[in-house]
């Protein structure tokens, strides 16, 4: 088959004969981006408004950062972590300095961060506070989506994504998200952690109560337990700020970033903590072949000079409160919520709305691109390239649809 000249159909229909059934995605094949249009292999356009999870905040192939990633791979690729490349430590000083924490260790993916975090938080929790040796707790939330590892599955309450993999890893307690007293009630001298999502975005934006963090943060203080915070689908300017706990006034002991740290152009993650947390690790107890490339480390420097050099933090808030107040606005009688943080917007249908994903199938055809979870909730999280034409155009779109 030649690709070029190949029909959606036939694409599609080779994607099902050798793929792994692992996604069920939108029937539509993708071959260009450029800012928040994609183009499918009949030519038609479509507005992005999912943004692959948040990982294009800053648009689809993003010229500058393209070029980072064209320049470096034109030079050096890859050393691993065996030797010492000039890429990587004057991007850990900046990603250092402008995330405000002492220290980066780099990965790939967004899972591998959590990983790290969770290694991260047991290490500390037994050389530095004490916890006898494999009873370290790390306290987490229904809701939650941190990746697909089977660590991580393990403490999923989505049964979708557990059953089948387990045995699972011990030492995590599910507790129910935006309850302060549940958490208050499960700490004890063998918490390590509370590892926390500042707003689920696979569980539908889910936005916990103005005091949870704040209470959380109190909570780790007492108990000289590690607040660290998931944001690889919430920072990178998703919401508005760099870190969307920051909303709440706080400041986590340790962060995980991810997605548009890249700009999308390739995996880059990070986990972020002070010497305090950091210190735990020693050479050859943790690391990554890829982690911390030349490659990841220009296109990384390259999508964070975006977000702050386009004004792109400021630009979330800004069209965001409008694009939530509009569609908040909208009549529509399958509408049962609408919720979000910067662009960052969950529209939750009510039961007898009979599912999201059809709304999103008539969006696509409309020229629309969104994705449903948890079954009944349509997501908008466009590029913050977006403009305000770009929305307008969109909310009637939307409105026709949900109408």
């Amino acid at each position: 088959m030649d690709q070029d000249t190949a029909s959606s159909g036939e694409l599609i229909d080779l994607e099902s004969r050798y793929s792994a059934h692992n996604y069920h995605p939108l029937d539509i094949v993708l071959t260009r981006g450029e800012g928040v249009w994609v183009y499918d292999v009949d030519g038609k356009r479509y507005m992005d408004c999912l943004a692959a999870y948040s990982a294009v905040n800053q648009g689809h192939n993003h010229p500058r950062i393209v070029k980072a990633l064209h320049e470096q791979s034109q030079t050096l690729s890859l050393t691993s972590r065996a030797f010492r490349n000039d890429r990587f430590g004057p991007f850990c000083a900046k990603l250092a300095q402008l995330s405000g924490y002492d220290k980066v260790l780099m990965m790939n993916t967004g899972a591998e961060a959590v990983e790290t975090a969770i290694k991260a938080a047991r290490k500390w929790g037994y050389s530095v506070k004490g916890i006898a040796a494999d009873q370290a707790e790390i306290l987490v939330f229904d809701g939650n989506f941190h990746g697909r590892t089977t660590t991580i599955v393990g403490f999923s309450a989505d049964q979708e994504c557990r059953d089948g993999f387990g045995p699972f890893t011990p030492g995590f307690k599910i507790l129910p998200y935006g309850d302060l007293e549940s958490v208050r009630a499960a700490m004890s001298d063998k918490v390590a952690a509370i590892l926390v999502e500042p707003i689920q975005g696979e569980g539908g934006v889910i936005l916990p109560p103005p005091e949870f963090l704040q209470g959380l943060r109190a909570l780790c203080d007492e108990h000289n337990a590690l607040l660290i915070c998931d944001e690889i689908q919430s920072g990178l300017g998703r919401t508005g700020t760099m870190f969307a706990h920051t909303h709440a006034g706080i400041r986590a002991d340790a962060v995980t970033i991810g997605k548009a740290l890249s700009g999308g152009v390739y995996p880059v993650s990070a986990f972020l903590a002070d010497d305090a947390v950091m210190s735990v690790f020693q050479p050859g107890q943790h690391g990554s072949t890829y982690g911390g490339n030349p490659i990841a480390c220009a296109v990384a420097e390259a999508a964070l000079d975006v977000l702050a050099d386009e004004g792109l933090y400021d630009r979330s808030i800004e069209l965001g409160s409008w694009f939530l107040h509009e569609l908040r606005k909208l009549a529509s009688p399958h509408v049962k919520e609408v919720r979000g943080a910067g662009l960052w917007i969950g529209v939750e249908l009510h039961e007898s709305a009979g599912g999201a994903r059809k709304y999103c199938e008539a969006l696509m055809h409309r020229g629309i691109l969104c994705k449903e979870t948890h079954s009944h909730i349509i997501r908008f999280a466009p590029p913050l390239v977006i403009g305000r034409s770009d929305l307008e155009w969109a909310l009637g779109e939307i409105s026709a649809v949900l109408a």
